[in-house]
């Protein structure tokens, strides 16, 4: 069964942060559209795909959009996958003696990422790293803000169009 698609409302849950603090769904909404990536740190397409989900974070800092990481890993590994790319946005732990978060969003591969409106209907599912899917984050988070989307790729940048999850 492939993961939830847009035009499904996106499953409840809450999750703690690395830091402990708790994050649900219903919370992250409150704030307005959220950004949901799922991954694993062992993952190389993850590990090529969540330095520009920090660029769109970075662009979008305390803007109208949260961006959050699902890690399918234990704490330690988590926070040095997020130290070694510079991730700044706030990740969450899965519970990984069940990934029920990951179960509910029927997650077959990673990174997996969704765009979830405010009402809580999924807007955007992408599998794997696609390079359309995240010029399309990236301008969407652009428009919440009222600005024209900077370009996200650096000049010279060779940035591949699709690697499979």
């Amino acid at each position: 069964m492939p993961a939830l698609i847009p035009g499904t409302q996106a499953p409840e849950f809450i999750l703690p942060a690395i830091d402990g603090q708790p994050w649900s769904l219903k919370q992250a909404l409150a704030q307005g559209p959220l950004v949901a990536a799922f991954f694993k740190v062992s993952c190389p397409v993850c590990q090529y795909a969540f330095p520009f989900l920090e660029r769109i974070f970075q662009s979008s800092a305390g803007k109208k959009v949260t961006i959050l990481g699902i890690s399918q890993d234990n704490r330690r590994d988590t926070q040095n996958f997020v130290k070694e790319f510079g991730i700044n946005f706030p990740v969450l732990l899965e519970d990984t003696s069940s990934y029920p978060v990951s179960n509910a969003y029927r997650l077959t591969n990673v990174p997996s990422i969704f765009w979830i409106a405010s009402d809580g209907e999924i807007e955007l599912s992408s599998i794997g790293w696609s390079r359309r899917d995240f010029e399309q984050i990236h301008a969407k988070v652009a428009e919440l803000n009222g600005a024209a989307p900077q370009s996200l790729f650096h000049p010279g940048e060779e940035v591949r169009d699709f690697r499979a999850g």
